[in-house]
């Protein structure tokens, strides 16, 4: 699990779901990116980023 993505997440007040919609992804390819089950495409993980002001390289460890 990404853990300090799911925080970041959790302290922006967002749900799955949301974050999803924000990314153009599905609410299940969110929930794959958030296990580390998915490596997602770095589009999305600039756009992450981005939304939640914690560089990608954090937000990616499990």
């Amino acid at each position: 699990m990404r853990k300090n993505l799911k925080e970041a997440r959790q302290k922006a007040g967002m749900t799955q779901k949301q974050v999803a919609e924000y990314l153009h992804i599905s609410e299940r390819m969110y929930q794959r990116l958030e296990e580390g089950s998915a490596l997602g495409k770095i589009t999305h993980w600039d756009a992450l980023e981005d939304l939640f002001e914690i560089p990608q390289r954090q937000l990616r460890e499990k």
